[in-house]
């Protein structure tokens, strides 16, 4: 389980650029969309024109009122198949501008990336999000390749983590507020980016307290580890992917994925500010 985490940990960067890339930016706002409904609309796309509803109900720990404000009317501009070219496009030239297919043993990741999503794509069933994403075509060029099965492995893990957030009894609000007391994520940029209002992230912070979840503004012991459970859990939900390469390939392919993850960062594609 510790393997198959870090195989995908040290590759999300490869997906993750996707949100921050300027070549994303410019493909979006040539469709007349701004950065926060290009987010929105660009990683839903997969589902067609989706509502702000099902949006809210898959990407779970936005600010509900933030959703609507960026979905609704973002159709009448666009198409999903345009925001999907654009996104698909954009991927590859930003991770081409980063180099990342020059490096040693990309045929090799490309491959057992893509085993880990093909095994994932038998498993939809919970995973709505992951599932419209794996409808999509398989890309012809081995850097989009790349990109779409690390794009694949995130949604799978990620529909799984919802799914463990709602059998513990967390919003959307109290998740956010417990992965921000780890002090993983800068606290400024998840209120930034999830836009709730303060009155509301500080009530639900003193509900978390009085559920001795949080002991000031960092995780009690219990909240430690209701958290580490949660981790657990969602790793486990992740095993369908990378259990199909076997021991020795899903240790192969964290081996090599660490030079891709950094190879993305040091080329400046993620940028918080």
């Amino acid at each position: 389980m510790k393997t198959a985490r870090a195989a995908w940990r040290r590759l999300e960067p490869v997906h993750a650029m996707i949100y921050f890339a300027p070549e994303a930016g410019r493909r979006y706002a040539d469709l007349g969309l701004n950065r926060r409904t290009a987010y929105f609309i660009s990683r839903s796309a997969a589902f067609g024109r989706a509502s702000a509803e099902l949006v809210i109900s898959t990407f779970y720990n936005f600010n509900p009122a933030l959703v609507r404000q960026a979905v609704d009317g973002a159709w009448d501009t666009t198409t999903p198949q345009q925001v999907l070219d654009a996104r698909y496009a954009a991927a590859g030239e930003a991770l081409r501008r980063g180099g990342i297919h020059e490096l040693a043993g990309f045929d090799e990741v490309v491959a057992l990336t893509r085993r880990a999503a093909e095994a994932a794509c038998e498993h939809p069933q919970g995973r709505p999000l992951f599932a419209a994403h794996a409808a999509l075509p398989w890309p012809e060029d081995p850097v989009l390749q790349l990109w779409h099965a690390q794009t694949l492995l995130r949604e799978f893990r990620g529909d799984g983590h919802v799914a463990c957030l709602l059998s513990e009894g967390l919003g959307g609000l109290e998740a956010l507020i417990l992965h921000a007391a780890t002090g993983e994520v800068a606290v400024d940029f998840l209120k930034a980016s999830r836009a709730w209002p303060e009155e509301e992230w500080a009530g639900t912070e003193e509900h978390l307290r009085e559920r001795g979840l949080l002991d000031g503004d960092a995780l009690s012991s219990e909240g430690a580890l209701l958290r580490r459970h949660i981790e657990d859990r969602t790793d486990r939900l992740a095993l369908p992917a990378y259990a199909a390469l076997g021991d020795a390939d899903c240790e192969r392919l964290a081996e090599l994925a660490s030079p891709f993850g950094r190879t993305v960062l040091e080329a400046g594609l993620i940028r918080l500010g």
